[in-house]
């Protein structure tokens, strides 16, 4: 690929982040219309659960899969299509007559968005060469997946509590065609030298496991871990997870090289990612319902007290690439530790009459935690990788998201929901208690992994994984 000018370079930025945004407000966006939804379709808390997860499961199974294709048949060509099945997906899921329709529609929308996260930072990966102009650009990439999450509870109770739920599927209509246009206009074809081989054993078995796995923990609350259907499905993912780890090293082009794990700092920022949003997908879950089934707010109201949240993520996550681009990751992630425990521990006693006060402070210092972790977690995720398989190498980072995203709203879900006595809006909150534990468990594993993970011995073995993956194709660390 020519280089670039500058100006197009940070135009391309602004396109994929652009994306980006789209996908991440829709990761969040639903959680404030749960209730509506609920009321509307007449679902189940589970039911509510899947219409999240059906979402992030979908993602997350064809995110690595997305990213090696991409490096394979061309990105602009591959996020050109995410974009356009998102979008179909969306304007399908504002007229889902139905519970199983609306989740059915939510998985064509997570099959686009597979292909515009990892797709849209190996893009970025490519353009922006320079270590240290990169990692700017990967903490503008950082700040926006931060944004867009925290933004989505706000737009989201606008929009439900003045048009309706269905609204919130409509915004990403527009955004996605501005999107399509400009990405056939500005941004350029690129594609790994080497074409990879296509792994389908392996994309099977990431699907069985993150599938086998959420079910059970989601209707493990219903039907008892000592079901039989959920003893089987457990015994599928863990095969699944012993046919990955056995499989993957035999193959030339695997679909997840397991040699990046080798690098400390990478290894770490999928760590971190996976309890980061795990909190995230908890918290966000947790509060809207305890905001509007047990405190009796509106949607809009609801939305509005997030406000805090996503303030604070959108004044941190810039100040995150900062200290990302100046070598001080390990600073962005220990303060982001701390945040992101201290916020739920707020709420460890919650109850039906808690003040509002108190909420909003635990709903900024989340937020303070949340905006930091973002950019450390993508910038160790690509830096050094071979450009050739950037696509891959971001679609991991971007899996672990998903997975923890999944998992927070499945754990945190099923632990309140067996603990519930009465109608949720007067159990809810003491029921709540041990959800809140289970985050700030996240938090501290933000803290402890980020502080093992990014210290002198953890670059070394970045640099010794580095060396054995592909030396001549090379991006350089930062």
């Amino acid at each position: 690929m020519a280089e670039l000018s500058r100006r197009r370079k940070y135009l391309i930025l602004a396109i994929c982040c652009c994306s980006l945004l789209m996908v991440s407000i829709d990761g969040t966006i639903v959680n404030v219309a749960l209730p509506s939804i609920q009321r509307d379709l007449h679902a189940s808390v589970s039911g509510l659960q899947w219409i999240i997860d059906a979402y992030i499961l979908v993602l997350a199974s064809l995110l690595m899969l997305s990213g090696s294709m991409a490096d394979r048949i061309g990105r602009r060509r591959a996020s050109l299509t995410g974009l356009t099945l998102f979008t179909l997906g969306s304007l399908l899921c504002s007229v889902a007559p139905g519970l199983g329709w609306l989740i059915a529609f939510r998985a064509l929308q997570a099959v686009g968005g597979s292909m515009l996260n990892p797709v849209a930072m190996s893009i970025i990966t490519n353009v922006f060469t320079d270590p240290r102009e990169r990692a700017r650009a990967i903490g503008v990439w950082g700040g926006v997946i931060g944004v867009g999450l925290s933004a989505g509870p706000v737009l989201g109770g606008a929009l439900v509590g003045s048009i309706g739920w269905r609204s919130i599927f409509w915004l990403n209509v527009p955004v996605g065609v501005i999107a399509f246009i400009c990405t056939v206009i500005f941004t350029p074809e690129s594609k790994a030298p080497r074409a990879r081989r296509i792994d389908p054993a392996g994309q099977v078995l990431i699907a069985l496991l993150l599938a086998g796995s959420t079910y059970a923990i989601i209707e493990s609350a219903r039907s008892g871990w000592d079901s039989p259907l959920i003893l089987a499905v457990s015994a599928v993912a863990v095969a699944a997870a012993a046919g990955l780890i056995w499989y993957e090293p035999r193959r030339v082009d695997p679909l997840i090289d397991l040699r990046f794990f080798r690098s400390a700092p990478f290894s770490g920022a999928t760590a971190v990612a996976v309890f980061a949003f795990a909190g995230l997908g908890g918290f966000l879950f947790l509060n809207t319902i305890y905001l509007q089934e047990v405190r009796g707010f509106s949607a809009l109201h609801a939305g509005l007290c997030t406000v805090p949240m996503a303030a604070m993520t959108l004044v941190f996550a810039p100040y995150s690439g900062r200290l990302v681009g100046t070598g001080r990751a390990r600073t962005s992630l220990m303060v982001a530790g701390v945040a992101l425990a201290t916020g739920p521990a707020l709420l460890l006693t919650l109850t039906a009459d808690s003040s509002i006060w108190r909420l909003l402070i635990a709903y900024m210092i989340f937020g303070i935690g949340f905006g930091l972790v973002n950019p450390p977690i993508t910038n160790a995720a690509v830096s050094g990788m071979p450009r050739a398989q950037a696509g891959v190498a971001a679609s991991v980072a971007s899996t672990s998201r998903q997975i923890g995203q999944s998992l927070g709203v499945a754990v945190t879900g099923s632990i309140v929901t067996s603990r519930l006595h009465g109608t949720v809006a007067h159990g809810f909150a003491a029921a709540s208690h041990a959800g809140w534990w289970v985050l700030v468990g996240c938090g501290l594993g933000v803290l402890t992994v980020g502080t093992v993970t990014t210290g002198p011995w953890a670059r070394r073995t970045a640099e010794q994984a580095v060396a054995r993956l592909d030396p001549p194709a090379l991006v350089g660390t930062s």
